[in-house]
């Protein structure tokens, strides 16, 4: 896709994949380098994370994000992105300066987004999670208990590759020229 306008129009939350099809591991490494090529704050690369592929692995995600009936979906996923949060510290004369901004969320929101629009050039969908059950997370993909984590990226075959129809507020709505 050579225009990035238009990879915007056509990422959307998929909660329809075609449980027949695996996501390969090459696109799978691709969509991680969108990820860890991401700009971030003082360059602290804030992010790890965690790739689930293997189909047991990802029917006990699937399981950990059926939180209060939601996420229903994921049970036809195969294979999810856990977005790790690491503990970074900015440099002393940097920190000093900034010392009340915490740029990670920000960092890591702007991964998550590569990654979707990585995916979705490479006709795959993708659904941000932030619904899950942490500790069984945590347990089922031995993740350190020190790990910080609010996001699960779901990445599949969509199984219908119609795009929706978006409903956003209009530039108008949203911005003022000063």
């Amino acid at each position: 896709m050579n225009n990035f306008l238009e990879l915007c129009e056509k990422r959307q939350s998929c909660r329809s994949y075609d449980s027949s099809r695996a996501v390969e591991r090459e696109k799978l490494l691709k969509i991680l380098e969108a990820g860890r090529l991401t700009p971030s704050a003082c360059n602290t690369q804030p992010w790890s994370f965690v790739v689930v592929e293997n189909p047991e692995v990802a029917a006990k995600v699937s399981e950990a994000c059926q939180q209060i009936g939601a996420n229903a979906f994921t049970s036809d996923t195969r294979a999810f992105i856990v977005v790790l949060e690491e503990r970074v510290t900015l440099m002393p004369k940097i920190r000093s300066l900034v010392d009340s901004q915490y740029f990670a969320k920000h960092d890591l929101g702007a991964a998550v987004a590569s990654m979707c629009y990585q995916a979705t050039e490479l006709g795959l969908g993708t659904c941000i999670l932030g619904l899950f059950d942490r500790e069984k997370l945590s347990k089922d993909l031995d993740i350190p208990y020190h790990y910080r984590f609010d996001t699960v990226i779901a990445v599949g075959y969509p199984k219908d590759e119609k795009i929706r129809t978006k409903h956003r507020k209009s530039i108008e709505e949203l911005a003022r020229f000063v």
